[in-house]
């Protein structure tokens, strides 16, 4: 049976950085190693932000290759609809004619989009539970590293809201503040007893989209219209999510699986769910309307992603499937969950 490179470290004592390449992919099992909770894998002694941009868990992590291209593209549409819009509406004003909706929606876009994350963040502050050093301080740690850890000048808020079941977090912002947001349900797996690397690695991806400029009022103004556009306008929400799980990865990188899992199965399945097996079936799924699925999906589907942050030596697919390379060796075996117990819900406080 080949043997498999297993996953960088994270450096438990002060240590040179190592400065060799990151290792080659490995195409099956292949064990992540464990992190001791709150170690962040970054070379001592060099500041985040002056490390180069990569896929590895070192250094700072890269965008995705088709984010600018594919934002210029959605911000000259979204340009040229608000300018129509606005030609259309003065027309129809100068003729005595009501506006549709739909043309008084663009005109207004600039306050729509203010009003929106306005309305948002407000929302988060008289409903949420902020997180701080003595409301889940383990979640506000978390955030405060994740934020040192891309060079954020200013700590975002941090927010837990009542998720009735839905696995979901999200960040954005108002004015000059940037908050992120995770639902109740998906907090849960960062208990001391369940898996905190899973929560580093999300609160990384949130944070992440704050450090690469996702949450910013005049990129959400440039891609107004990018739900209304088909492959284009899903591509390019998709890349920003291959960039924001570049940094929770950089973040905790140990925490990918577990994520992951619960993205796929929940919050007490996590454990059950075989990482690299499902990640495998990535290039093996074909077919036409896995192709449409993708490309109109808002986050990558599961398996690619999977792949992707198996595979650190290349961005995310974004069109096409990825593909085993020839010469690999062949998928599996794999182990068994069969005996697994699930997680047990939270005990009830007496």
């Amino acid at each position: 049976m080949p043997q498999y490179p297993s996953m960088p470290q994270y450096p438990s004592t002060p240590q040179p950085y190592p400065g060799l390449p990151y290792p080659t992919p490995h195409y099956g099992p292949a064990p992540y190693t464990q992190a001791p909770h709150g170690v962040v894998p970054v070379p001592p002694g060099t500041p985040p932000q002056r490390q180069p941009r990569g896929l590895s868990p070192y250094g700072m992590p890269a965008r995705h290759p088709w984010e600018i291209p594919l934002l210029v593209v959605v911000c000259v549409i979204t340009t040229i609809a608000l300018l129509l819009a606005v030609l259309v509406f003065v027309d129809l004003i100068l003729d005595g004619k009501l506006p549709s909706p739909y043309v008084a929606i663009l005109v207004f876009a600039p306050i729509v989009v203010w009003f929106l994350r306005g309305m948002g963040y407000a929302a988060q502050r008289v409903n949420g539970v902020k997180m701080s050093p003595t409301q889940f301080p383990e979640g506000y740690q978390l955030v405060v590293e994740a934020a040192a850890r891309f060079g954020l000048a200013k700590v975002p808020d941090a927010y837990v809201v009542l998720g009735n079941g839905q696995i979901n977090a999200f960040a954005s912002g108002h004015g000059f503040r940037r908050y992120v947001a995770v639902y109740s349900d998906l907090f849960e797996i960062g208990g001391a007893a369940r898996e905190p690397d899973a929560l580093a690695f999300i609160i990384g991806h949130e944070v992440g989209h704050i450090a690469a400029g996702h949450t910013s009022y005049w990129r959400q103004l440039g891609m107004f219209v990018a739900p209304s556009l088909p492959i284009i306008g899903s591509s390019l929400i998709r890349s920003q999510e291959y960039t924001a799980d570049n940094h929770g990865y950089c973040n905790r990188h140990v925490g990918a699986p577990a994520a992951m899992g619960t993205l796929a199965a929940g919050k007490y399945l996590n454990k059950l769910v075989g990482f690299d097996e499902m990640a495998d079936r990535a290039a093996g799924e074909k077919g036409f309307f896995v192709w449409v699925i993708n490309a109109m999906a808002s986050h990558p589907v599961l398996t690619w992603r999977m792949w992707a942050l198996r595979d650190r030596s290349r961005h995310g697919r974004l069109f096409w499937r990825p593909n085993r390379p020839a010469g690999a060796p062949p998928a599996g075996p794999y182990p068994s969950s069969y005996g697994e117990v699930p997680a047990l819900p939270p005990k009830p406080v007496p």
